[in-house]
């Protein structure tokens, strides 16, 4: 859906149509393509990305606001936290996108990674770095912050709540999803680098924000940027619900298994 100059036939009103008729041309498996190296790169990217979150929130709210949870503090430490996520996962989303765009002449990830490599080089699993951080700091930002304010509200003593987690979650996904949807749309160009846009405003590669920006301008105006916003907010909602509920599920086990341990001592 965020493809500026799509394929006649991959061309669609809303996220149902497109899912229906993807299933129903390309086959029932086709929307789970990409799954296997988006699940290789989340595993490590998610570790550093809840590590770093963890430690920074606790290390600048003892400076900003002792004793107390300070947004800044919570914004600031997921900015840093998705300079390390993105790293990790940068590639993966690079070999996903291709794999998942229409007609992609990739049927499996090493295929993939091969032709990529092979023709614009390592640098292209990054080309998109700078720009994903553009979108993903402020993506951040506004999701852990948002997601601390909610458990301030729903959950102000801080204890395991699976229902809040997962209300939390969805709320602060979807807020940040929508938010920062122009910049994912050009992600998704520098990512793919759509053979159609390409060949019919300029020559080469698009690299950096900037030439995404004025590419997406270019071929579909202020509208542009906004496509694909209802599928990304209906995918960033279960998605960042299920990873804080899960996060926050383990974060309780080990700690009471690490409490009932120094109480056995």
């Amino acid at each position: 859906m965020q493809s500026l100059q799509p394929d006649p036939a991959a061309r669609y009103r809303n996220v149902l149509e497109a899912l229906w008729r993807i299933i129903r041309t390309e086959g029932l498996w086709r929307p789970m393509r990409g799954l296997n190296v988006t699940a290789t790169g989340a595993g490590p990217a998610h570790a550093l990305y809840f590590a770093c979150y963890e430690k920074l929130k606790k290390t600048l709210s003892d400076v900003i606001h002792p004793g107390g949870n300070s947004h800044i503090a919570n914004g600031a430490a997921g900015c840093v936290a998705t300079l390390l996520h993105d790293a990790a996962m940068n590639p993966a989303e690079v070999v996903k996108q291709r794999m998942q765009m229409y007609n992609s002449p990739y049927h499996r990830v090493t295929d993939c990674v091969r032709a990529v490599w092979q023709n614009e080089g390592a640098g292209a699993f990054y080309r998109s770095y700078t720009t994903q951080l553009t979108m993903n700091v402020p993506f951040q930002a506004i999701h852990f912050m948002t997601y601390e304010f909610l458990q301030e509200h729903f959950n102000p003593q801080r204890r395991y709540n699976p229902s809040s987690h997962v209300l939390s979650g969805a709320c602060a996904g979807a807020v940040a999803a929508a938010a920062t949807t122009p910049l994912d749309v050009c992600k998704t160009l520098l990512n793919t680098q759509e053979s159609l846009a390409l060949n019919s405003h300029i020559t080469g590669h698009i690299t950096g924000m900037a030439s995404a920006f004025r590419t997406v301008y270019q071929v579909g105006g202020v509208t542009a940027y906004f496509r694909g916003v209802q599928a990304r907010v209906i995918y960033q909602i279960p998605s960042t619900a299920i990873a804080w509920s899960v996060y926050e599920f383990f974060k309780y086990l080990i700690t009471k298994r690490q409490e009932e341990w120094r109480a056995g001592k």
